[in-house]
């Protein structure tokens, strides 16, 4: 189950990345993304929801 908070992050990493303003690593230091796969792998760890749950 995911929180308001985190379909807003997702949305807006998203966004981002179709926007071509998305790049990787930590605070957005390394290269563009441009593969749909990675950006959808990043919006997940920031919104919190990649982690294994028990």
């Amino acid at each position: 189950m995911e929180t308001k908070k985190q379909k807003d992050k997702v949305e807006k990493v998203m966004h981002e990345f179709k926007e071509g303003t998305l790049k990787s690593g930590k605070d957005g230091i390394g290269g563009k993304v441009t593969k749909r796969d990675q950006a959808v792998a990043i919006a997940l760890s920031e919104a919190g929801l990649s982690k294994k749950r028990k």
